[in-house]
């Protein structure tokens, strides 16, 4: 029986959602970061299905980018596939987002560390080693620094991800086997949120909708301002 689902990615600066058969991504659509996000979302996905004459109901499962990244993104993301998956019956996946970056990777890199702007001099980041046709996790999302990941990183290693703009200047120039990967290759995407939430639902790798929060690695901003405010007082 083929397995229809809906891919949805939101962690980052650019959106986008997919629909997949059997893990294979046929029809996908990007739109703005943000809370355009709640704008768009929901009418792109509407206009995809429509397209391919599928309905709520065909939707067997459900992947989602599942964090770190974008708090406000997630939100929108998480909280609009736990819904689907209770209207619809659909099985969910949450997929780590750090994983989805890393499906981007060139070929001829064999060690990647994800950079992901997460202010205050600090990344949201994840290790990987190539294991032939798969990335291995060294280790798991995190927040650091740019310095304190290189200072234990094996060479050569690639940079992947949105936060290099923003840390590029921790760089030692003269490290020539610190290789920064193209920018096109920096945004996730849908395609491989559907491909790798497809991979773990073989394995059986599902996510309660009523439990399912993204992975923050810490409290939103706005939360800590708020509270030493409090404390101030």
């Amino acid at each position: 029986m083929t397995i229809r689902a809906l891919a949805i990615e939101t962690s980052s600066r650019v959106g986008s959602v997919a629909l997949a058969e059997d893990g294979r991504t046929i029809l996908e659509d990007t739109f703005p970061h943000g809370l355009q996000n709640a704008a768009r979302i929901v009418p792109s996905i509407d206009a995809l299905t429509r397209r391919l004459g599928w309905t709520p109901r065909d939707l067997a499962e459900i992947y989602v980018s599942a964090g770190p990244g974008s708090f406000t993104g997630l939100r929108i993301g998480i909280t609009l596939a736990k819904t689907l998956a209770f209207v619809t019956g659909a099985k969910l996946v949450a997929v780590p987002s750090v994983r989805v970056i890393a499906e981007n990777a060139p070929a001829d890199a064999n060690f990647i560390v994800i950079v992901l702007d997460a202010k205050r001099d600090q990344i949201f980041t994840a290790s990987f080693q190539r294991a032939q046709d798969d990335w291995q996790e060294i280790e798991p999302a995190r927040l650091s620094s740019l310095c304190e990941v290189l200072a234990r990183s094996p060479r050569p290693l690639s940079l992947i991800g949105e936060g290099i703009p923003w840390h590029q200047k921790f760089l030692d120039a003269s490290d020539q086997q610190i290789h920064i990967t193209d920018e096109s290759l920096w945004r996730p995407r849908a395609a491989a949120v559907a491909k790798l939430g497809w991979n773990m639902a073989r394995g059986g790798r599902f996510a309660d909708y009523l439990s399912l929060t993204p992975i923050y690695i810490r409290r939103p901003e706005a939360e800590e301002k708020f509270d030493a405010n409090l404390r101030k007082r």
